[in-house]
């Protein structure tokens, strides 16, 4: 996991319309940077659901909030509409920003040690300082938690 006082890594991205994001293009406001194993699978739509239904919250503290994982565009668009997403989640199938975040490591799952994406929760402040962060998220309550956090 990066360091609080960090700089965050830059980033671009696709979103799940195909849009390119940046970090730079968020300067001025926070940003929470989730990653996430896997579109439509329980704990995940739990913490894009959450965090869709806490979108004007989030907005009122001057803050947007973006998931990623190395779903592809299609996946991502597929997970938006069947969950009513109103939140950008990014597409990074190469792992780079997944890697630069320090977010693809061994885990073990049923007994079954791989590799993946640990569910991890960054925020980022105005000027891209990485202000929080947290390895051990509970997919539920991240997001009430991230929004009492900024």
């Amino acid at each position: 996991m990066l360091e609080i006082g960090a700089k965050a890594p830059e980033f671009e991205l696709e979103d799940q319309n195909g849009k390119v994001h940046r970090l730079e293009d968020y300067r001025g406001k926070k940003v929470i940077l989730y990653f996430y194993p896997k579109d439509n699978t329980p704990g995940c739509s739990m913490q894009a659901v959450g965090f869709s239904e806490l979108k004007a919250e989030y907005e009122d503290k001057n803050a947007v909030v973006l998931g990623v994982s190395k779903d592809s565009v299609k996946s991502h668009k597929n997970f938006e509409t069947k969950k009513d997403l109103k939140i950008t989640i990014l597409s990074d199938p190469e792992l780079k920003t997944i890697k630069d975040y320090d977010v693809w490591k061994e885990k073990t799952i049923f007994g079954k040690t791989a590799l993946g994406i640990v569910r991890t929760t960054y925020v980022i402040d105005e000027e891209g300082t990485i202000i929080f962060a947290n390895g051990k998220v509970k997919a539920k309550a991240d997001p009430k938690n991230m929004l009492e956090e900024i």
